[in-house]
Order: structure tokens, then sequence, then C-alpha cells
């Protein structure tokens, strides 16, 4: 089964939430930002990263990226 990368940019972010509204299990309001749960900050990329792959969560998060307003989102599919 494919695994996916989900890459979250918090500084684009502009805390409009569409990301919540689609994929609560992933995504959180905090402050006014959102936050991707279970991410781990990347020091070289200074972007949230985090490994996919049952089928519900990469649809989720693929959701989660076509509904963000300022593309913070990224769903990669890991090689």
């Amino acid at each position: 089964m494919p695994k996916y990368k989900v890459i979250y940019d918090k500084i684009t972010c502009i805390g409009a939430a569409s990301c919540v509204a689609v994929a609560p299990k992933f995504w959180e309001l905090v402050g006014d930002k959102a936050i991707l749960k279970g991410a781990k900050f990347n020091e070289q990329t200074k972007k949230f990263e985090l490994i996919v792959d049952l089928p519900e969560d990469i649809k989720l998060n693929l959701d989660a990226e076509a509904v963000c307003p300022v593309a913070a989102i990224k769903v990669e599919k890991l090689e």
C-alpha cells in the first residue's frame, strides 16, 4: 500500500479552518493557526510532516489540501 506525506506550512496558514472542517481527525485550530495532529517539524524545510497510508486518511488529507485557501497543505505520494 502506498504511503503519502502530508506537508503543512504553518507560516502560510491564515487560520481559515477549512482543513478542520473536512478532516478533524488530523487538523485542529489552535489560536489563529491550524495544527496537523501527530506531525513532526522538519528543521530543513521548516514545515510539519506526517506520513499516512490508510486510504481513508489519505482521502481526508487530500480533501484538506483541496479546501485550503492559501495552499498551506500539500499531500505527496512517497515511492
